[in-house]
């Protein structure tokens, strides 16, 4: 008799990146099924602060959360392109502290867009904030909404990886094995022997070799 056994929850640490509010959220589950909520919040800066400050306000943080909350793995935005580099700017130095977090303590990282998030979440990559929010908050079964939204948008990226990474770790494992080499095939050399045909109502046919001369100086 063979026991079903479950398959082992796992926890993620999303983060959504930015230097004046940086969006920190964990989720607990199994793929396929609605995650709870383990903690949810936001680390703020202030923009009249160095940014070395602000950055190292972020990296301790993250890692006071990394230390209490223990996740499996972290779940990053991946930063795209906006009109505002410096905004663009802000968001990929914070989101790069958050990598060097997790990669410190060995933890796996995944980067998600924002497009992945939202089609993961509600099921359309062009659904808008209030829409993420709403499913969020519905998937994870909370009756106060998460504020601000940068808090909501780390949850779902968290749900989102979630769920996403059985079949991105079958994509990394094929991705790894590379392609199938069956070696040579050698199959020898084809001997067809002379050609003969029988004989044909109302005549004769028969086929014999034709000796092809040499060619020279590339005429024949």
């Amino acid at each position: 008799m063979t026991l079903y056994a479950p398959p082992p929850t796992t926890r993620v640490f999303g983060i959504d990146p930015g230097l004046t509010r940086c969006g920190l959220g964990i989720v607990e589950g199994v793929p396929g099924r609605p995650p709870a909520m383990v903690a949810v919040g936001v680390v703020r800066t202030n923009a009249d602060q160095h940014i070395a400050d602000r950055l190292l306000a972020i990296e301790e943080e993250i890692e006071r959360w990394l230390t209490e909350y223990r996740p499996d793995a972290v779940a990053v935005e991946r930063v795209f392109s906006q009109h505002n580099v410096r905004t663009v700017m802000g968001t990929a130095q914070a989101g790069a502290v958050a990598i060097v977090c997790a990669a410190r303590r060995g933890l796996p990282v995944a980067l998600h867009t924002p497009s992945e998030v939202k089609a993961a979440v509600t099921g359309s990559g062009r659904a808008d904030k209030e829409q993420v929010t709403v499913m969020v908050m519905r998937l994870l079964r909370m009756t106060d909404r998460p504020r601000p939204a940068d808090a909501a948008d780390a949850l779902a990226l968290a749900i989102c990886h979630l769920w996403r990474a059985p079949a991105l770790k079958v994509r990394r494992t094929t991705l790894n094995a590379g392609p199938v080499n069956a070696g040579p095939v050698n199959t020898g050399p084809v001997n067809t022997g002379p050609m003969r045909t029988g004989p044909v109502s109302g005549g004769q046919a028969s086929a014999s070799p034709v000796a092809a001369a040499p060619v020279v100086g590339g005429t024949a």
